[in-house]
């Protein structure tokens, strides 16, 4: 399971001061709790700060870059933003949070996948909406990943986002991701999907319990990657447990070592 550590977002309210004052101890710290915890990718996200993402997210870039060696996922729908990030960026490739099949956005954006060799996060979203049945994602999906990997783009490097919404706006949204899930999984062999978990809860009281109820749902649908918060060590632990149940780990040494180095919440 690919995790993208979720903390460093202006979103975040303990997050959004230590950016705006370009803390940048505050902000190291955070990284390296994250990279501790089993992240694979450290998100980086300043988009509540329209006028300056420019020059906060290369900020962010940069110092993040100085507390883990681990790639980033630089998330910003602005390609200017995007652009600037991945001028100061070093070290394995990164990923870029998102594209999507909108025609304005897709050619603003995806010309930086190919430019700097990045892998990319694609949502199931085009220039009708978003699409309220998993077929008309999964239409959106075949056209994203079918004129991505046409343009030099391993399947491997794109991440499909089925867009999950909120249960509180419609209590089918649940299986609509969920079916999107598994067809593209099954339909596009060597693609991954992600997604942001807590969307599904959005608006209800007891969130962490419909998140991690759907996490374990979307693993045994396929799901291989999460944009969630590692420092959330029942999360996490419900990642492990469902892999090794899944027979996504074998020997089940994913899981036997987050146990030995204390990651799980038993």
């Amino acid at each position: 399971m690919i995790i993208i550590g979720e903390k460093i977002n202006t979103s975040i309210k303990a997050i959004r001061p230590a950016v705006e004052n370009m803390d940048r101890e505050a902000i190291q710290s955070v990284a390296r709790k994250q990279a501790e915890a089993g992240a694979h990718y450290i998100d980086v996200n300043c988009g509540t700060f329209p006028f300056k993402e420019v020059e906060l997210l290369t900020w962010l870039v940069e110092t993040v870059q100085e507390a883990t060696d681990l790639p980033l996922c630089i998330d910003s729908p602005n390609p200017e933003a995007l652009s600037a990030g991945l001028k100061v960026y070093k070290g394995a490739k990164p990923l870029i949070n998102s594209v999507t099949a909108e025609k304005d956005r897709f050619e603003s954006i995806f010309p930086l996948v190919t430019e700097y060799n990045t892998s990319i996060i694609a949502l199931c979203m085009d220039d009708n909406g978003m699409p309220e049945d998993a077929d008309q994602r999964v239409k959106i999906a075949d056209w994203l990943i079918n004129r991505m990997t046409k343009e030099g783009v391993d399947i491997s490097d794109i991440y499909i986002d089925p867009m999950v919404r909120p249960v509180s706006t419609g209590s089918h949204y649940g299986i609509v991701a969920l079916d999107t899930i598994r067809r593209v999984m099954t339909e596009f062999p060597g693609v991954h999907t992600t997604c942001g978990l807590s969307n599904i809860s959005f608006g209800l009281p007891g969130r962490k319990i419909i998140n991690q109820t759907f996490l374990i749902s979307a693993i045994a649908a396929g799901l291989d990657s999460a944009i969630l918060d590692p420092l959330d060590k029942r999360i996490m632990s419900f990642v492990y447990s469902s892999e090794l149940l899944h027979d996504r780990d074998e020997f089940c040494m994913n899981y036997l070592t987050a146990y030995r180095e204390g990651r799980l919440d038993v």
